[in-house]
């Protein structure tokens, strides 16, 4: 899963950035478009494939198209060590998700790493602890099943966070409410560490374009 922000320039052109799009859906990328709120970019793209060299192709794709990459983010589809038992369709769908949720258009990424400091060593926790700590955290996120779609992947060794969390809804209300009510739990409130918030709205390349002013 890579996580791409860009800015739009001077050189910015839509004909070339949807045959971008098109190009790497063609070549076997999911790929989800959506315009960027606030100032760290203007749009984002999740690419997803098991294919480093077609992600990186992509990648520059865009580039060429014009675009100013400002951001990016690299981590994997996984199953977490603690959802073992968990039924195969849910097991399957955190390792191969299909993007993006029908009618979920509000959208938010951010990264997140398990605190290792003094009394808050995350990683100084026996395994039944930490399992109790996350069925806690994944308690309280089932209780938005159907108004949010919560994907983390991990990129450990990949990234400068640990995980990667992207959130869809069909309102902003609902990632804020998700967010904040988890952020109460133990294992987010005492051992979790976030890095910046990407917010968007998920469309079709086209669309997207013209929210960002830029014409077809």
């Amino acid at each position: 899963m890579l996580h791409l922000f860009y800015k739009l320039t001077a050189r910015s052109a839509s004909d070339a950035m949807t045959q971008a799009v098109k190009t790497a859906e063609q070549s076997g990328l999911q790929v989800v478009c959506f315009a960027v709120l606030g100032h760290k970019a203007d749009l984002g793209l999740m690419l997803l494939s098991p294919d480093l060299v077609a992600l990186r192709r992509a990648q520059g794709a865009f580039i060429e198209a014009g675009l100013e990459l400002v951001g990016s983010y690299l981590s994997l589809t996984e199953v977490s060590e603690y959802a073992r038992g968990m039924p195969a369709d849910r097991l399957d769908a955190r390792l191969h998700p299909k993007l993006p949720p029908e009618g979920k258009r509000a959208l938010c990424f951010y990264p997140m790493s398990k605190r290792r400091t003094g009394a808050d060593n995350w990683y100084g926790l026996d395994y039944e602890s930490r399992l109790g700590l996350m069925h806690e955290h994944g308690a309280s996120g089932r209780r938005f099943a159907g108004r949010v779609l919560q994907l983390v992947t991990g990129s450990t060794g990949l990234d400068d966070f640990e995980w990667g969390v992207t959130l869809f809804a069909t309102t902003p209300d609902d990632l804020k409410e998700c967010v904040h009510t988890m952020r109460f739990d133990e294992a987010s409130a005492r051992y979790a560490d976030f890095g910046p918030f990407y917010t968007g709205i998920v469309a079709p390349v086209e669309e997207v374009l013209g929210i960002c002013g830029l014409s077809l």
